[in-house]
């Protein structure tokens, strides 16, 4: 079918409202926009004068998080500046309305849905470089085995000196090509990199000793050239892109454990113990190896290392097995004295979401309640209002996948129609009621297996033959070769 029969865009916003979002917004909040301006607050904090600076995917705009490092004797400091979307948007008004009902921006290859006005979210909030911005700091000092000697928040003035890619930097901190030309006409630049690199992986590693999980993410990302689909490639982690989700898991740590400390209400974001474990442990034993009978993230993680180490080439394959056989995350309310759940696969008792506002209403919320807790002020959310936070921005989060994920499926069934009748390598993914679903490597796409699935279970590895690809229905269908 020709791609011009079959509007992509019209369908993933009709997959949008199918699932319970709302794309437009509302008049109210239009209105609300046109009067923001989202001026510096010059009472606070001055630190345009530290050369903070961003890292993100090629494409984005809504910049929420900036970073800046300096070495003391005590460790390393680092700074993490969040975009402050709640100086912009007061709570209760229409753009926070919308905002609370959608939870989350959503994805989808082809369109992006925001949660925000692109006005706010990729210009008056965003921390673009060269722009003075409000924001708030998460301050933390790394020592040497990684451990976070202290940590504060405050809010402050920034200003982005350089924004920089994954693609750009992480190669260069792998040495694998050269320095991108920001990086190379600044040697403060550079040293920040480096200086930020190495408090990175002390943090990595120290996580690493206390049980957090190792994975190989690959992504399929679709190449679209004049509205149409030409290709889907696969984008992985690199050092850079490490390197933000380390900073970003300890400040979202730190915050978690300030808001515990000071007897507040919060919401957290939790991964539970894996139900499916005995599947995991089977999964460990065809490679040799043995897990204990209940869930040990220290010992999943040893696991997963020595995949890694005795099978670089296909440990992308065992790391995928394990995430879907983990089980999504979700949002909850904790009160002062309840039991952590805790995050399963970071290994952490206090984890809350706060990096992201202008994309995560989770987030904004969470800036709202640190605000007021570090101004000694009254929660602005009652404790039954977060639970009902809670439960949307869960139920969105995971409408949201679904949305993406058949977006997915629609762009890769797009770019695979011409190949109909080839082989690929895969690995089950999923094994429901509905169906069996495999995920083959290159490109990194999945599909449902509609001949020879008997028997297939997650984590097994096996050949099939592309014998359909539907962009309409997002279909794309595999027999078993």
């Amino acid at each position: 079918m020709p791609q011009d029969e079959f509007h992509l865009a019209a369908a993933a916003r009709q997959e949008m409202i199918d699932h319970g979002f709302e794309p437009d917004f509302p008049a109210a909040a239009e209105q609300q926009l046109a009067a923001i301006r989202a001026e510096p607050d010059r009472s606070l904090r001055d630190l345009t004068g530290l050369f903070w600076s961003s890292i993100d995917n090629d494409e984005s705009r809504d910049l929420d998080q900036i970073e800046w490092a300096e070495r003391t004797p005590a460790g390393i400091r680092v700074l993490v500046g969040i975009a402050d979307v709640d100086s912009a948007v007061a709570r209760t008004t229409p753009i926070d309305a919308h905002a609370c009902k959608e939870a989350t921006t959503v994805y989808t290859g082809i369109a992006t849905f925001p949660m925000l006005p692109l006005k706010l979210s990729t210009d008056l909030t965003s921390l673009n470089e060269g722009q003075e911005r409000n924001a708030v700091v998460i301050e933390m000092l790394v020592a040497a085995d990684g451990s976070l000697a202290s940590n504060s928040a405050y809010r402050a003035v920034v200003r982005n000196r350089a924004q920089l890619t994954y693609s750009g930097v992480g190669p260069w901190l792998e040495g694998k090509a050269d320095a991108p030309e920001k990086v190379t006409a600044s040697p403060e630049l550079a040293a920040q990199l480096k200086l930020q690199d190495e408090a990175a992986q002390a943090l990595c590693e120290a996580r690493h000793r206390l049980g957090a999980l190792t994975f190989d993410r690959l992504e399929a990302q679709a190449v679209i050239s004049g509205g149409e689909v030409r290709d889907i490639q696969a984008r992985g982690t690199n050092r850079a892109s490490q390197l933000i989700e380390d900073f970003m898991i300890a400040a979202n740590e730190s915050m978690a454990r300030a808001m515990r400390d000071a007897g507040v209400t919060s919401i957290r974001r939790v991964v539970r113990a894996p139900e499916r474990w005995p599947r995991i442990v089977e999964l460990a034993a065809r490679y040799g190896d043995q897990l204990p009978p209940t869930p040990d993230s220290a010992a999943l993680n040893a696991f997963l290392l020595r995949r890694k180490q005795a099978d670089a080439v296909h440990y992308a394959d065992v790391s995928l097995a394990v995430l879907k056989l983990m089980g999504p995350g979700e949002y909850v309310a904790s009160r002062p004295g309840d039991s952590a759940v805790g995050h399963f696969g970071l290994a952490a008792h206090d984890y809350t979401h706060s990096t992201a506002p202008n994309r995560r209403f989770a987030d904004l919320v969470t800036q709202r309640l640190l605000k007021a807790m570090t101004a000694g002020a009254k929660a602005p959310y009652t404790d039954e209002e977060l639970d009902g936070i809670a439960r949307n921005c869960t139920l969105k989060e995971d409408a949201a996948r679904k949305v993406e994920r058949a977006m997915t499926k629609r762009l890769a069934a797009a770019a695979l129609a011409h190949r109909i009748g080839e082989a690929f390598s895969a690995v089950v993914t999923g094994a429901t009621p509905k169906g069996v679903f495999a995920r083959i490597f290159n490109p990194p796409v999945e599909g449902r297996i509609l001949r020879g699935e008997q028997g297939l279970d997650v984590g097994d590895r096996l050949h099939v033959k592309l014998i359909g690809a539907d962009p309409r229905r997002g279909f794309i269908d595999f027999a078993r070769a």
